[in-house]
């Protein structure tokens, strides 16, 4: 099973065949990275090794200074059905005790982590099922556009073990804790409609106007100030456990750094000259 990361054509719209199945595809566009996840025979569910190419992929993406915005997209009908857990315990011997306390935090934990941090902003188009980490994967990303007719849903009680891979903080920061704990105390499904009504997703849109409403977005977010926007992210996420004045001290250090920039100028000159900035992302 091929599972490195390795050059791919967009395959998201499942009207190509697959590369590799069973591996994590990036594909640069300019200066837009798409990671394709490709195992649609399990609903593109995550193998280990494809949790590690994924882990690689982004570790890379966050030092890359020719990039501007990542896309991450599930190859055909569906968009993630979260970790392959028959794949991970597929071995004659059980694992030690402590096993998942040592391996998840470097799995699926990092994956979380770093759509989280990386200072670039992500956006995830949703088909199908989105479910356990593959729900996680979408609703750590920035932005997510799901078909209306998409499934989000958090398995984790019904499988009768307990949430991991950021569940616990992402939903109630984003629905409140009563829908969270409708998601992930009694395994609610939510629709991709639904989904938007809730604040959980930035848009759902009709499943044929997927691929049109996420290239809007791309195309605006790569389009950016890139320096100001990671700042931007970086400071939204430190505001959610500081005090006011901690968040306004975090962000100056983000004013200073980002007034340093060729985008700053650029801005200020087409805000004297009345005409659309044109931004490079330095």
């Amino acid at each position: 099973m091929d599972t490195t990361v390795a050059d791919s054509p967009d395959s998201g719209s499942g009207s190509a065949d697959p590369p590799a199945d069973g591996s994590v595809t990036a594909s640069r566009d300019g200066a837009l990275l798409r990671l394709t996840l490709i195992r649609p025979d399990r609903r593109n569910a995550l193998s280990p090794p494809m949790t590690e190419a994924l882990i690689g992929a982004l570790t890379e993406a966050a030092s890359d200074n020719a990039l501007r915005a990542i896309h991450i997209q599930g190859f055909g009908d569906d968009f993630c059905a979260g970790s392959d857990w028959v794949a991970t315990n597929s071995g004659d011997q059980r694992p030690r005790t402590g096993d998942l306390v040592r391996r998840i935090p470097h799995a699926a934990h990092r994956v979380i982590e770093l759509l989280h941090t990386v200072q670039l902003p992500v956006v995830s188009s949703v088909r199908g099922w989105a479910v356990g980490l593959g729900c996680n994967l979408a609703l750590a990303a920035d932005f997510t556009v799901a078909a209306t007719d998409a499934v989000f849903w958090e398995p984790f009680l019904a499988r009768g073990f307990s949430p991991d891979s950021g569940a616990s903080w992402l939903l109630p920061r984003l629905v409140g804790l009563a829908r969270a704990k409708r998601m992930l105390l009694l395994g609610e499904q939510v629709s991709g409609a639904s989904a938007q009504d809730w604040g959980l997703i930035h848009q759902a849109v009709e499943p044929a106007e997927v691929n049109t409403a996420t290239e809007e977005l791309l195309e605006r977010l790569v389009g950016g100030p890139t320096v100001a926007i990671g700042l931007t992210k970086q400071g939204l996420h430190y505001a959610q456990h500081s005090t006011l004045p901690q968040a306004m001290t975090q962000e100056l250090f983000n004013l200073e750094l980002s007034c340093r920039t060729a985008d700053f100028k650029e801005g200020l000159a087409a805000f004297t000259q009345r005409r659309p900035p044109g931004f490079t992302g330095r």
